[in-house]
């Protein structure tokens, strides 16, 4: 089967998800992608760029795979004498209706916005989820929320508010998990624990909860050390350069980590934390988990979805004294995190790219073209 997968924030999670997919596959499987910035630009304009170098390119695919930050409805539309008959999947990553909004209005990605909700990505979410002939959500999580908030979303409008159209989307949606390499490498020993924050250095994995978790441990007298890696697309944000001076004895490790430096962060880190308000899937907690790192999540979002319930209780928290109780006891009892550490990272091969990609290739393999 031939597939056209089309990425136009092609970069990050957006970018490892495909690159997963492409290394795996059974099909034959063409990538076509614009660079991973100006998202809002990519939303509204990527469509009508894609469109075009797809329909100069000679390959008329049996399947398209677009993801969430492609206007679907508009690619569709201006390579319709190429695409018509042709059966297409969307995939969500993301969503622009329950993305959480920033406390501070100057930050964030609404930030030019003052923290209003622009509903016009919404809304080229909802009809990329019209135009599609399934809908792949990385997270039950995710499909749940979608749908609690899209009914209130387009009751904002005044009339013809298609609420009809929900029960369809519904039929059509599948969760389909995001497939995630497993590192290489092997656990290293240190003469002190070693925590590791490896998300995005955005407002919506909450950096300020992360730190202040790390300032009440101090306080207990616990001694650790630090390594801060992940994307950060501007300048640090004011909380990572306080944590820079605060933290400036424990860390080994800031900013940016490249590829092979990020593996060995993994293999050498004994915990992972995430304090997130936000999270439709987990990619980098899969990650640190895989490379037998201890996570302390929170019992929210999609982290109770990741991981099998018999470790609820001791990965999960509930509020912010219980994250730094669960901290504590990860540095106190180091041998018992690493054999749970062990235990889950087997747990984890489910998520491999190659056992996703078989998932993934079998699904698409039902669809038929139109006739």
């Amino acid at each position: 089967m031939n597939v056209m997968l089309i990425s136009p924030y092609h970069s990050g999670s957006h970018q490892a998800w495909a690159a997963g997919w492409m290394a795996h596959t059974s099909h034959n499987m063409t990538l076509l992608s614009l660079p991973g910035r100006f998202w809002k630009w990519r939303m509204q304009g990527a469509a009508v760029t894609l469109a075009r170098q797809f329909l100069q390119s000679p390959i008329v695919p049996d399947v398209i795979v677009a993801d969430d930050m492609l206007d679907l409805a508009t690619f569709m539309a201006l390579t319709r004498k190429k695409t018509a008959g042709v059966p297409v999947v969307l995939y969500m990553h993301e969503n622009q209706v329950t993305y959480p909004l920033p406390e501070n209005p100057k930050s964030g990605p609404m930030r030019r916005n003052w923290g209003v909700r622009e509903r016009a990505y919404g809304l080229l979410n909802w009809k990329a989820m019209l135009t599609a002939d399934q809908i792949w959500f990385n997270s039950e999580y995710h499909r749940h929320i979608w749908f609690e908030a899209l009914p209130l979303f387009l009751k904002h409008y005044q009339e013809y508010r298609e609420l009809e159209t929900i029960p369809d989307l519904k039929k059509k949606s599948h969760v389909m998990p995001v497939g995630v390499e497993s590192p290489s490498g092997s656990p290293a020993s240190h003469s002190l624990p070693l925590i590791l924050w490896n998300q995005r250095w955005e407002f919506d994995k909450n950096p300020a909860g992360f730190f202040a978790a790390l300032a009440a441990v101090q306080k207990q007298g616990l001694s650790f050390q630090l390594a801060i890696c992940g994307e950060n697309f501007q300048k640090a944000p004011q909380p990572f350069l306080n944590a820079q001076q605060q933290f400036k004895n424990e860390l080994i490790h800031f900013g940016y980590a490249d590829p092979a430096r990020y593996g060995e962060l993994l293999w050498e880190a004994d915990v992972t934390i995430s304090t997130a308000y936000h999270e439709f899937f987990g990619i980098s907690m899969v990650e640190a988990i895989m490379a037998q790192t201890f996570p302390i999540l929170p019992n929210r979002l999609s982290y109770p979805e990741l991981l099998p319930e018999k470790y609820h209780r001791t990965c999960l928290y509930h509020t912010a004294v219980e994250l730094v109780e669960k901290i504590c006891w990860s540095l106190t009892h180091v041998d018992q995190a690493r054999q749970q550490a062990t235990l889950l990272a087997n747990e984890m091969k489910k998520y491999d790219s190659a056992a996703i990609s078989v998932q993934y290739d079998q699904k698409l393999s039902l669809l038929k073209r139109f006739i």
